[in-house]
């Protein structure tokens, strides 16, 4: 595995990915800082949090889009440098409008990593390691969320909040010049790849979906796709985590702030604990996928069964949160939670990878990824509310917990293999 050159590319997205949700995470372990500074209300902080998802929902499409017509790899060097620009730039805010701008811009920047991490994985693994390769990329995601409590925190105190913006961002202009070198659209463009393994890849490109069809070189309209229940399911139950997942990314330190009563260390510190949980979840679910599938012989099948279970049990972890009147166990339950949600975390994508044809990968994902990032926008505001109303944290718990579940139960329901027979493809197009 070391030695391969479609597990190295794999690596250097998975550092990709822990600078990307270092950006994002580090936002709001400052969040108690800059909104005493520029004397921000939580209805008002709630809004900056879900502005974020506004530029990032869009581009999560447009970039799917763009990593098929131009290639993965110009897609993430143009992401991530302008993402990393308008990172730093946060610390120049002077008031809400300011900084609302500048966070729909940052979202712009990182909304194409999800759907052209889809589309590289497509490109450079055959399907029996699909579930397995997206774990380990994406297992980077909440390990640069650990690392922004302690490093953020840190730099916060030393340094003061916008500066350490600005010490954040740094970082992806280091990765980028790695992947500028390393990184190539398809295995057939890199020099150095062997036979072997390149043989291994595109042999593996063609193995079969769950219904016996091969969907590899049927290409469809996206129009076509969007139409499917499957499709439409795994976005909502895409929804579902993300609502969690935003939930937990904008509001979970000042909870632990302002109704635990964490110091601004002891948050940073204890905010690791559900990340690192997160990070481990991650990456054994996409093995634990592809274990599935070795046992079964059916792709979907095995995506269906982690995701329902996983997604479900995170919901349940999370809606007793708001339950418990001490720290430690708010951290305990939300931390199972987080494992349990990340643990679900490349079904989405790898039942894509079953369903889609590799040409519409970007597209559909990037849609799919749009439609759950709508969460992003929607969450922080309706909690930010909720809390301003309320003056508690139970409410919003219990519904991050309990969109999950029909996210669940959708997926249970409605997914299922898609007819991709090839007579009907020029039926399809013709209506079109």
């Amino acid at each position: 595995m070391l030695k391969s050159k479609r597990w190295s590319i794999v690596f250097l997205l998975s550092l990709g990915g822990a600078i990307n949700y270092m950006d994002r995470s580090a936002f709001a372990i400052a969040a108690p800082m800059f909104a005493n500074d520029l004397q921000l209300t939580p209805g008002e902080l709630g809004i900056i949090f879900s502005s974020f998802s506004i530029g990032y929902a869009l581009f999560n499409f447009v970039g799917g889009y763009a990593s098929d017509r131009f290639g993965p790899k110009m897609v993430f060097a143009v992401s991530m440098a302008f993402w990393s620009f308008f990172c730093g730039l946060i610390g120049v805010a002077v008031g809400f409008t300011s900084m609302l701008i500048i966070r729909v811009l940052f979202g712009a920047g990182e909304g194409p990593f999800a759907s052209t991490l889809n589309k590289i994985v497509s490109n450079w693994f055959p399907r029996r390691e699909v579930a397995s390769a997206i774990g380990v990329a994406t297992a980077g995601n909440p390990l640069g969320g650990a690392l922004a409590g302690p490093i953020m925190g840190s730099l916060v105190l030393i340094i003061g909040w916008r500066m350490a913006f600005v010490a954040i961002a740094c970082l992806g202009i280091v990765w980028l010049l790695f992947w500028i070198k390393i990184a190539k659209d398809k295995p057939e463009e890199h020099k150095t790849i062997s036979r072997e393994e390149l043989a291994l890849i595109q042999e593996g490109q063609q193995e079969q979906s769950d219904n016996n069809q091969e969907i590899e070189k049927v290409s469809m309209p996206l129009s076509f796709y969007i139409k499917q229940p499957t499709i439409l399911a795994t976005a909502f139950a895409f929804f579902g985590l993300n609502y969690i997942l935003f939930f937990f990314l904008s509001w979970f330190p000042s909870y632990l702030s302002n109704s635990q009563h964490l110091s601004l260390k002891d948050m940073s510190i204890v905010s690791v604990i559900p990340w690192l949980l997160g990070s481990v979840g991650m990456a054994a679910g996409g093995f634990l996928c592809d274990y599935v599938l070795r046992k079964t012989g059916r792709p979907l099948f095995s995506r269906k069964i982690v995701l329902v279970t996983c997604l479900g049990a995170s919901a349940i972890f999370v809606m007793c949160v708001g339950n418990v009147s001490s720290a430690a166990g708010a951290v305990s339950l939300m931390a199972c939670g987080i494992f349990f949600l990340y643990l679900s975390a490349t079904t989405y994508w790898a039942i894509l990878q079953d369903t889609v044809a590799r040409q519409n990968m970007g597209a559909v994902g990037g849609m799919v990824h749009a439609t759950a990032n709508i969460a992003g926008i929607l969450g922080p505001i309706v909690t930010g509310y909720i809390i301003q109303w309320t003056g508690a944290y139970n409410a919003a718990f219990f519904i991050a917990g309990g969109i999950a579940v029909l996210g669940a139960l959708a997926v249970a329901v409605f997914v299922k293999p898609i007819p991709m027979q090839r007579e009907n493809v020029a039926d399809v197009i013709r209506q079109e």
